[in-house]
């Protein structure tokens, strides 16, 4: 839907305008689009209405309703098909926009915040400068799961191999095994890269990880995206800056601040709090200021919708009960629009 895309390349370049804003920093907006219609689930079937039927695995592979569950090859095609569309539409639309109005924070979605008064402050601040046709660029990026597609959409340019299905791909925490066949593909092309860390990397295994995939020590060849959950970032992520330093490889320090800290509301919803999602973003910050290194970006699942209702709390206070209200997505929950333009405050 061209809507949908507008409001979520828009909420992402405001995000960037918002942290570049105040925190003084230049941003690079990644966006995860156009690419990624497939998802890794941690097991193969599922049971829906006491049924066992094949796992939802994303639209690239099979769908959601459950006569729908056969894999489907053709559906590959039609993932394409909607990657180059949507691609195609995004690019158009910041070629022809007026930087102004692409960047204008809608701030009354925020009037229940406690630093409202700031917030509006902020926002006519940034109105009153000049914005840039550079401020609308933006990347693309997805985790390069299924491997038959991503080794389909690579090619040979000058002397390296390049993926050519986004400008940054990433190795998810279930697929980065050293002896693996990810960690295997990822090695042979050129494309920055990033790769998920959790709980269970050991510090040894993150050394001969990083050596196996930056062997020439490239700057800005791969991005660390850690996802621990809050309150379990002190505990891990001093190790593995450490465990960094030691290989003497360099990398960029991300946050994931959304996939450790998923919950089940008590009405079985699938949810985040808001709180914990900033709460790990500013204990990252923390423990790299400790150890010397620099929190270099974050990762967030959002959407530009302002009405829906997947994650709680934020300004706008969604409860449990108000879940129900707008519960759009099949696979993970996202921050809404209030909940992500207050996150990127936050943050900044």
């Amino acid at each position: 839907e061209a809507g949908r895309l507008e409001t979520q390349l828009r909420l992402l370049l405001q995000m960037g305008a918002v942290v570049e804003h105040i925190s003084g920093r230049p941003t690079v907006r990644i966006a995860r689009i156009a690419g990624q219609y497939g998802k890794p689930r941690s097991k193969p079937t599922e049971t829906v209405d006491d049924k066992e039927v094949m796992s939802f695995k994303g639209d690239n592979i099979n769908g959601f309703e459950v006569k729908d569950r056969k894999w489907d090859p053709e559906r590959l095609l039609l993932g394409y098909w909607h990657s180059s569309a949507t691609l195609n539409y995004l690019r158009s639309m910041v070629s022809s926009a007026e930087p102004k109005d692409v960047l204008a924070v809608d701030a009354s979605s925020l009037r229940a915040a406690s630093d409202f008064a700031s917030i509006t402050q902020d926002v006519q601040d940034m109105a009153a400068k000049t914005a840039s046709r550079g401020s609308l660029d933006f990347f693309t990026a997805h985790e390069a799961m299924q491997l038959d597609l991503e080794e389909a959409l690579t090619r040979k340019v000058g002397d390296k191999y390049y993926n050519l299905s986004a400008h940054l791909v990433w190795i998810g925490d279930r697929t980065r095994q050293v002896n693996g066949a990810h960690v295997e593909y990822f090695r042979g092309i050129a494309n920055p890269i990033g790769v998920k860390v959790g709980p269970s990397m050991k510090n040894e295994e993150l050394k001969e990880l990083l050596t196996l995939l930056n062997p020439q020590k490239e700057e800005g060849r791969v991005v660390i995206i850690t996802r621990y959950g809050a309150g379990k970032v002190e505990e891990l992520l001093s190790g593995h800056i450490q465990a960094v330093k030691e290989c003497g490889i360099p990398v960029v320090w991300q946050c994931d601040a959304v996939h450790g800290n998923g919950v089940v509301a008590s009405n079985k919803y699938k949810t985040r709090k808001m709180d914990d999602i900033v709460q790990e973003i500013m204990q990252c910050m923390e423990v790299h200021k400790k150890n010397g290194s620099i929190l270099g970006g974050v990762h967030l699942e959002m959407t530009g919708q302002k009405t829906v209702t997947e994650c709680l709390g934020g300004c706008c206070a969604i409860t449990e009960d108000g879940l129900t209200k707008n519960y759009e997505t099949y696979c993970d929950p996202r921050l809404n629009y209030s909940q992500a333009i207050e996150a990127a405050f936050t943050l900044a």
